[in-house]
């Protein structure tokens, strides 16, 4: 009821109802004149009100303009030195670094798809070089000064690795193994030269590995390259990336190691590639990580398949399971006509601890190349990796530094072959 009651204020700043008769002469004059006065102040001062307000809110804005972007920059920055990935986000679509969350460590070059796509001849069937879960590896030709696609006499040439899986694992392996390769820096793993991510397309750009896989040599029956000490220098350049790994000041478990994965140059130097599935080792206070099982079959740790616990020693097995594909030349898993499977460990395992039958697992391509005592030694190397118990199994280092030993009897074995040889040639030359 107060409200209905309540009488209506004038304010002289409204314009007021014209009366019902319109003054004349002198009285018109003056209200005339008293109007445009009212006017003309009225739009004085809205007009300085309004000027006022627009200075306050360009100053506040240019403010809040400065602020966010010390903010932005103060916050990349601790990122960047919590988790070790320096940014670089004018190369990431705003759109999707608010999804990725982070960008690549160190100068990693950010490719446009449109130049990928050419350097691979519109990722043609004819580039392409290997397959994979994560998708198709392509062979391209790219000018890095320029960053454009090239023909093959002016530019380098990269493998090019495309995400053919979609889905939220597709995408996490992506930007895990992009997270991971972005800080890594040893010659034993492979080099990653940029990365793409735009639109719906994922892609790693790569070093190129002229050699191809180890797997590949291995697998193929007519392949005499890998003759025995290309072998065991594969086997020590191999471990030591692993080492590297499990070294770091966060160890890292590759959780994929399979020859497949162990990539060769033109001088048969190994360099360990795929860190799709890598994920940090358990911390100090931690014996082991629980995780979803992931990798390939035949390289599995008893322990890692049975139930999910991922420590360091699980790479271990893994890589024992590599060495053991080096001495004998068979693959991981057999598949039989008839559909049964062979696991190389369980079939190998009672040959390697009889050095009576350790010639029926030895690679018949380098069985006159390797003694006796350096395939017992291999042997015995192997069969350590491959213990149940992962407590009884070696560190990668101590894997490493009996590897290097090996490698250096052999060497000095072949040294002391070479100059019996010689010396035998000689005196038969003298004798004749």
């Amino acid at each position: 009821m107060g409200n209905c009651l309540r009488k209506k204020t004038q304010d002289l700043n409204y314009p007021q109802p014209e009366p019902a008769h319109p003054p004349t002469g002198v009285d018109a004059i003056h209200i005339s004149r008293a109007k445009k006065i009212s006017t003309s102040s009225v739009q004085q001062r809205t007009s300085s009100a309004k000027s006022s307000k627009d200075e306050q809110c360009g100053a506040a804005l240019q403010e809040r303009s400065r602020h966010v972007s010390s903010y932005s920059r103060k916050e990349v920055r601790r990122k960047n030195r919590k988790q070790g990935f320096p940014a670089n986000p004018r190369d990431w679509p705003v759109s999707k670094v608010k999804k990725v969350g982070w960008v690549p460590a160190r100068n990693i070059n950010g490719f446009r798809y449109s130049v990928l796509r050419a350097a691979t001849q519109k990722f043609s069937d004819e580039n392409l070089i290997g397959e994979g879960g994560f998708g198709g590896v392509y062979l391209g030709y790219i000018n890095l000064s320029s960053m454009d696609a090239a023909n093959p006499n002016t530019s380098r040439a990269v493998a090019i690795k495309k995400l053919g899986r979609r889905g939220v694992q597709g995408d996490e392996q992506w930007k895990n193994e992009l997270r991971f390769l972005s800080t890594f820096n040893h010659p034993n793993v492979v080099t990653l030269v940029g990365y793409c991510y735009e639109r719906d397309n994922r892609l790693l750009v790569y070093e190129y590995m002229c050699k191809g896989s180890l797997d590949a040599h291995l697998s193929s029956e007519n392949d005499t390259e890998l003759n025995c000490s290309r072998r065991i220098k594969i086997a020590v350049g191999a471990a030591r990336a692993v080492d590297y790994l499990h070294t770091r000041p966060k160890p890292v478990i590759h959780r994929d190691l399979k020859a497949s994965n162990i990539l060769l140059d033109a001088d048969f130097n190994p360099k360990l590639s795929d860190f799709g599935l890598a994920r940090f080792g358990p911390l100090d206070d931690q014996s082991y990580v629980s995780t979803r099982i992931l990798g390939t079959r035949g390289y599995f740790a008893p322990e890692y398949f049975k139930t999910g616990h991922l420590t360091v020693k699980t790479d271990v097995y893994s890589f024992g399971v590599v060495l053991l594909e080096i001495l004998s030349g068979c693959v991981a898993v057999k598949k039989y006509a008839d559909g049964t499977t062979r696991d190389l460990p369980v079939w190998a395992k009672p040959h390697l601890s009889n050095q009576m039958e350790l010639h029926n697992i030895i690679d018949m391509r380098i069985a006159r190349d390797i003694e006796m005592d350096e395939a017992h030694k291999f042997a015995t190397i192997i069969q350590q990796c491959l213990s149940s118990d992962p407590k009884d199994r070696p560190t990668m280092s101590e894997v490493l530094a009996d590897l290097e030993q090996l490698q250096q009897n052999m060497l000095l074995s072949n040294l002391n072959s070479i100059g019996l040889s010689k010396y035998h040639r000689s005196r038969r030359a003298l004798i004749t």
